[in-house]
């Protein structure tokens, strides 16, 4: 667990922690030789029952404040130091607000140098804290904790210290791992050592880890010093230093992360809680911070101008970002001025990746209003499940979910998973009803035709949801015979015609001409004139068998028989297994046929789904279309 101190400048926040600890946090020669902190210092306490509290010694002086948001993220605890002689100070007031809009668990008053004052001045100063900052009567469910102290005389300091040691620690160790990188240096003998704060899950020498900016390249860890220990082992909550194989130096930099899988999901627009400090425009320049990032963003409210404007009104906000951040549900930012002189807000994610439109919809903000309010990942997924089709690793990354706790979820909610699909019960029937919905159309619009491919009953029906899946929902369909499948063509189960005994005489006389045709197509008129049959008759025969499968109209009024079209779209997908794919000169010299006839015959296979053509080539897209004629 670790626990950062803020406050003003030369409160005594580094020496309360030595005080602590035993460690001078002013490692850095110009520190020492200002009396402040200029960059972060650590400062580790080892506790009886074996876990060692780690402490964050924040710079306090303006000039370094994107050094002091650097040590708040993923930290829970704070402990706000005020000098009992000085009281509040600008920086006081600066990094208490701080504190506020990244809503930490809890905030601790300590009163410092408790020997240069008295209790009158003490007492008073107390007062004034909780008059001046309502939100501390508030921490934890109960008023913060104060601890009036001396670093001179150690008044106060074992009362903080058992405190300290008695808090929670929030269970993260399940989640997979997550690590801000805040520093990098070069260790002659040992290689690249990076050191920053892991706020997931659990890492161990010799663990394969991957970088944010280079996913698909494995980085192994051969050595851990957490929370300034030697370790086989590192968890969240705990300061860590690791010293890695498998990556280039300079490659590594301040606010780069490091996961246990490569699975992870960078974001340039994300939607957000805001939790104003000042009134806010409805679209601003601003600076973000998060963990040791700090970029430059646009962000724009997501309501009303009079509800927004409100200080005090939390409110919902899109906010566009100069290049991707590998941020989480939950994750808590800072927003500034484009000027980076003035605290703007604090924020929390609720969405990465957000849609582009639609973004106002009274039905999106009401879904918005709902992650916000929510207290698990499980209540978070039903409202994901409830918006569509998700893909599993994408959901993993948002709550930060290993296999296992997603597979619990799983069972207690009860969605499907297909590949790398979740799904809910209510999407599938949503989008078999619409299939189901589709062929009946279809029907009514094409009585001539026995159905439809699979592609195309997908693009009719189900045009933007996942391919993959709704072929796997037209199977189940065709399972619980809801949906017929003949010579593969897609229908309904009492889509059928069969010929009477009459026209089972004229299909034999149809037959024997297509047989003489030896695979040629033939027109209704010419059909009609060699049977002497009146050419609307023989048309309406004509398509009649077409329906039933024995012909296949490439165009309007010109027919092969589907034998000979299924033997053709063999031959087809034999060339293309051999070649990736087919022309029209190379079908017209496989089958002998002039042009025309060749281009009629391929574009009525695009047309029909099995083909789809990319330029002068035509590619396979369904092969199931022609089998088992």
């Amino acid at each position: 667990m670790i626990i950062v101190s803020a406050g003003h400048v030369d409160h005594g926040k580094t020496a309360l922690i030595q005080a602590l600890t035993g460690t001078d946090t002013t490692h850095l020669p110009e520190e020492k030789k200002r009396g402040m902190t200029i960059d972060l210092g650590y400062a580790y306490l080892p506790l009886a029952d074996g876990r060692t509290l780690g402490f964050i010694d924040v710079p306090g002086h303006e000039r370094f404040l994107s050094n002091m948001l650097a040590g708040l993220g993923g930290v829970e605890y704070a402990m706000l130091v005020v000098a009992a002689d000085e009281g509040i100070k600008p920086q006081t007031d600066e990094h208490l607000t701080l504190l506020k809009l990244l809503d930490f668990k809890r905030i601790m008053l300590v009163i410092s140098k408790a020997d240069k004052a008295d209790a009158a001045q003490i007492a008073q100063l107390q007062q004034t804290l909780f008059q001046r900052y309502p939100f501390l009567a508030d921490q934890g469910g109960g008023k913060s904790a104060v601890f009036v102290t001396s670093a001179v005389s150690g008044q106060g300091i074992a009362a903080l210290k058992n405190h300290l040691a008695a808090l929670d620690t929030k269970p993260m160790a399940d989640k997979p791992f997550r690590y801000a990188i805040d520093r990098t240096f070069h260790i002659k003998g040992a290689g690249k050592v990076v050191t920053g704060t892991a706020f997931g899950g659990q890492v161990a020498i010799d663990d394969k880890l991957f970088l944010s900016r280079q996913l698909k390249q494995e980085i192994r860890v051969k050595n851990i010093h957490a929370q300034n220990q030697q370790a086989a082992r590192g968890s969240a909550g705990q300061r860590l230093a690791l010293n890695l194989a498998g990556v280039d130096q300079s490659v590594i930099e301040r606010g780069d992360w490091l996961f246990s899988h490569d699975q992870a999901y960078g974001s340039e627009r994300i939607t957000v809680l805001v939790k104003p400090n000042t009134g806010l425009k409805i679209s601003q320049a601003i600076h973000l911070y998060h963990a040791a990032s700090h970029i430059t963003a646009k962000l724009t409210l997501l309501q009303t101008p009079q509800s927004a404007q409100s200080q005090s009104a939390v409110c919902l906000a899109e906010v566009i970002l100069q290049y991707p951040l590998f941020l989480a549900f939950g994750d808590k930012l800072i927003l500034r001025s484009g000027d980076n002189k003035q605290t703007l807000a604090g924020a929390t994610v609720l969405e990465i990746n957000s849609p582009t439109r639609y973004k106002r919809n009274q039905a999106r903000l009401d879904y918005l209003w709902q992650l916000a309010n929510s207290d698990s990942s499980e209540q978070r997924l039903g409202y994901y499940l409830a918006q569509g089709c998700l893909v599993q690793s994408a959901v993993c990354w948002t709550e930060q979910l290993s296999e296992p706790h997603f597979r619990q979820l799983q069972q207690r909610l009860g969605f499907s998973t297909f590949h790398h699909y979740v799904f809910s019960q209510d999407y599938r029937q949503r989008q078999q009803q619409r299939l189901l919905q589709a062929m009946q159309l279809y029907h009514q619009q094409h009585s001539d035709q026995l159905g439809v491919s699979k592609a195309r009953l997908q693009r009719m029906a189900c045009l933007k949801q996942p391919v993959g899946l709704i072929y796997q929902l037209i199977d189940e369909l065709l399972n619980g015979a809801q949906l017929a499948q003949t010579r593969g063509w897609i229908h309904l189960p009492d889509h059928k015609i069969e010929l009477s005994a009459e026209e089972q005489q004229l299909w034999q006389r149809v037959e024997a001409e297509f047989l003489a045709a030896q695979g040629q197509a033939l027109w209704v008129r010419d059909l009609a004139k060699a049977l002497a049959i009146e050419e609307s008759v023989m048309r309406n025969f004509l398509y009649k068998a077409g329906k039933l499968g024995y012909l296949t109209a490439v165009i309007k009024d010109r027919f092969f028989l589907s034998e000979t079209v299924y033997a053709y779209a063999d031959r087809i997908k034999q060339h293309i297994a051999r070649h990736g794919g087919i022309s029209v000169n190379e079908l017209r010299d496989q089958l002998q046929f002039g042009r025309k006839m060749t281009v009629q015959l391929i574009e009525y296979f695009d047309k029909c789904g099995f083909l789809w053509r990319k330029g002068d080539v035509h590619l396979l897209r369904d092969g199931d279309i022609f089998e088992n004629a």
